[in-house]
Formats: structure tokens, sequence, C-alpha cells
């Protein structure tokens, strides 16, 4: 009778998997290769594994797989118009799968990721991106709510007082008009006898 297949799966290993290349590399331990980076005069060098750039950048997995013979021990790769920072924080991303920048380099880390072909750190960084527009025009919009609510409340309270003189004045020729007791032919100024009537023709 054959048993059931069972699945045996670690949720820590790509984790752990990841700390200990880092360690690796922290440390110059198998290294091999040496990538040099220089930028505006400013010049440094990192060690790394071949298997890790090449697993996550496809600019490094070309070069590897491109390369006809090994120029010693270490494999050199040189990279021009890359700020040593900028390299840096990309072999950290690649090493730990994430890495803090200041916000105005975000820009900076996507060309990078570009130039590298490094999918994951390109749409980390697109995504940061959006978060931080979406963020700039929420702001943006409470922002101008705020404005248009102060403007209201300054305004209102004389529309109201415009509206509510408005409507005495209306209430008061409603009241002129609809009101029977005050009439003209109520009016004492208004009335005329039918003795003053007789009389007028006399005095002619």
């Amino acid at each position: 009778m054959e048993s059931n297949a069972v699945l045996l799966e670690s949720k820590s290993s790509p984790i752990n998997l990841l700390n200990e290349m880092h360690q690796l590399r922290l440390l110059g331990h198998l290294c091999d290769v040496t990538v040099s980076v220089e930028y505006q005069g400013v010049r440094a060098e990192f060690v790394a594994h071949k298997a890790v750039l090449a697993a996550t950048s496809k600019f490094f997995k070309e070069v590897f797989l491109n390369e006809k013979g090994m120029d010693g021990p270490r494999t050199n790769v040189f990279l021009n118009e890359v700020q040593v920072a900028d390299f840096a924080s990309f072999l950290e991303f690649v090493y730990t799968a994430k890495v803090e920048v200041e916000e105005d380099r975000v820009q900076r880390m996507l060309e990078i990721a570009e130039k590298l072909k490094c999918l994951d750190l390109s749409e980390t960084c697109f995504q940061l991106k959006k978060q931080m527009l979406e963020s700039v025009l929420l702001e943006l919009q409470n922002f101008s709510e705020s404005q248009n609510s102060e403007e209201e409340s300054s305004t209102q309270p004389s529309v109201l007082l415009e509206s509510k003189a408005a409507a005495v004045a209306e209430a008061d020729q409603a009241d002129c008009l609809l009101d029977p007791s005050d009439s003209p032919a109520d009016r004492p100024s208004n009335r005329v006898s039918p003795e003053m009537l007789a009389s007028k023709p006399k005095e002619k």
C-alpha cells in the first residue's frame, strides 16, 4: 500500500538563506566577483557572489554567462555612471530584499534598477513612488478643502444677514397687500365721504 505524499515546506528558509548570504558577503567569504563602481571621481569596490547577482539582475546574469574565462580567482566588473551610495543600497536590497533610502533617492534607485535590470527593485521603487504621489495628492486635497471651508465660514454670516433682511422686506410687503384691516379703503387718510364729494361741485 502506497502512502500519500506530503509537502515539507519551510516559510523561514528563503529569509534564512538571504540572511546567510548577506553575512557571507559582509565577511567576504566565498565571494567570487568584485564590482568596481566609479562616479565623478569617486570610486569604490564591492565583493559579492555571482549567483546572487545573476539571480536578481539580468544585467549581471548576461555578463557572467557571456564571460569566456576567469581572469583570476575573482571576476571583475566595472560600472560607470553609478553612484557609490546607490550601488551599496542596490547590493543591500538584493541580499536582504529591503533597504532604507532618503525620499529624494528613490528616483535614482529606480534608475539603477532599470540600468541593472533588477525587476524586484524596479517594482518596489515604482510602488513607493506611487504611494508618495498619492500621499502628496491627499495632502493637497485636504488643504484645498480646509481653505474652502474657511472661505465659506467667513462669507456665511453676511449671506445669512442679507437673506434675513430680504425675508423681512418680503414679509412687510405681503402684510401690506394681504391684510384686509390695512387696505387702502380702510385707511383714514384715504377715506372720502359722500358729503365731501357733494361739496366739491359747489365750490367750483
